[in-house]
């Protein structure tokens, strides 16, 4: 029998109008495709439009508009990597599908910077981001016809669930005050995430197969990952192309550079390709803690462009050490709920503790607000004090830090 690599219809009209996988239909060996890297990378210029204006405006008004879109970001992105990640195929219809949801995402981009706080833009956002949500329901609602009648009555439930959200994004285009509309954003997003636990923390053991975390479902969030972590490098760039260069201001913004090195190999030492243990609470967990983590690096490296601005000041600006501070906390706290989600291993027994002593340290250097270079150095070695813990402890139990 062909596979899905190989391609099992022979015929042209079968390649573009094949039927999607039903629910349980888990390709275990499926490995990440150039089509879904092509996908994600649109969300690169998603995430660093809001990153830039965030890095413009650090402000709790400017975090709270930045952390509104980006989590309807994040939404958009797990309805799509997880609809072809349970249902796509590798053919004409899938791309199609992939590249029609690209185009929206691309429009999305062009509005997404002053979403929050431009009426104009925020109408142009609500707009496309209501059609790319409806696109992607339509998708799940295809899939009904080849499931079992209880997998049928769950996605129409997943489905009439989604047009609550759409219809409150959809309302928002007609609202002139930004700040009503962010109201109608944050029910979005409230429902969106209240619905989401319902479905995945549900103890169903007849959805487990079918919903279970792959090997390329981990690759996945890797991959994001990467994208937001890719958020750090640039506020080190552009924080030194709008400065004053100096030899201060460049030590500050290659320190500051250390704490992504941190982020990554924290994340990839310990959870980067690893799905999580089975179950529907740890599925959970593993999937909705990846949300404030990704926000948090990103809005590390918006803020990261005003440490280094402000690298020859005497003491952080305060605004920006809570920024930094906050957000690598609640890096490690998320990482911590991550980590616990793991198959259990000696050499990682006291990480989710460690990276929890990590948060309060954070927040104490927010509170101290150093130097921008003193601040960047602790966050940095703060992180690095996790992964070497945990290095010290492989050692001893004679198993290399990546292993499982």
């Amino acid at each position: 029998m062909p596979t899905e690599q190989q391609g099992a219809t022979p015929t042209a009209k079968g390649w573009f109008r094949g039927p999607p996988r039903a629910h349980g239909e888990v390709l275990d060996d499926r490995t990440v495709s150039f089509l879904e890297l092509f996908y994600d990378l649109v969300f690169v210029v998603l995430i660093a439009q809001i990153a830039h204006t965030l890095s413009g405006d650090v402000s709790w008004v400017g975090v709270r508009n930045f952390a509104i879109v980006f989590a309807l970001i994040w939404i958009a992105w797990t309805n799509g990597t997880f609809y072809h990640e349970l249902h796509g195929r590798e053919d004409g219809r899938s791309r199609s599908y992939i590249f029609a949801q690209m185009t929206m995402l691309a429009l999305l981009a062009v509005y997404a910077g002053h979403a929050a706080d431009s009426t104009v833009d925020g109408r142009g956002f609500a707009i496309v981001y209501a059609l790319l949500l409806s696109f992607i329901s339509w998708q799940w609602l295809g899939v009904r016809k080849y499931d079992t009648p209880e997998m049928a009555a769950l996605t129409l439930r997943y489905v009439a669930g989604m047009s609550i959200p759409i219809g409150l994004v959809a309302t928002s285009a007609i609202i002139d005050t930004p700040n009503t509309r962010l109201i109608l954003w944050t029910a979005a997003i409230t429902m969106t995430i209240l619905g989401l636990a319902a479905q995945i923390f549900r103890p169903d053991p007849a959805l487990e197969d079918a919903f279970r975390v792959t090997e390329s479902t981990a690759e996945r969030f890797g991959l994001l990952t990467i994208i937001v972590l890719g958020e750090v490098v640039v506020g080190v760039v552009d924080g030194l192309s709008e400065a004053s260069r100096n030899g201060r201001t460049i030590a500050t913004g290659i320190v500051s550079l250390t704490i992504g090195f941190g982020f990554w190999w924290n994340y990839f030492d310990f959870v980067g390709r690893r799905p999580p243990r089975p179950g529907a609470l740890t599925r959970g967990m593993w999937n909705l803690g990846h949300l404030p983590m990704w926000l948090s690096v990103a809005a590390t490296g918006a803020g990261i462009v005003s440490l280094v601005e402000h690298a020859n000041d005497s003491r952080t600006p305060t605004a920006t050490a809570w920024l930094i501070t906050g957000s690598t906390a609640a890096i490690a706290l998320s990482l911590a709920v991550i980590v616990s989600t793991m198959p259990s291993h000696p050499g990682r027994r006291m990480v989710p503790f460690t990276l929890t002593a990590a948060a309060v340290t954070a927040v104490l250097l927010g509170a101290l607000r150093p130097s921008p270079i003193v601040l960047a150095a602790a966050l940095a070695i703060t992180l690095s004090l996790v992964w070497v813990e945990a290095f010290a402890r492989h050692l001893r139990t004679g198993s290399a830090i990546g292993a499982d």
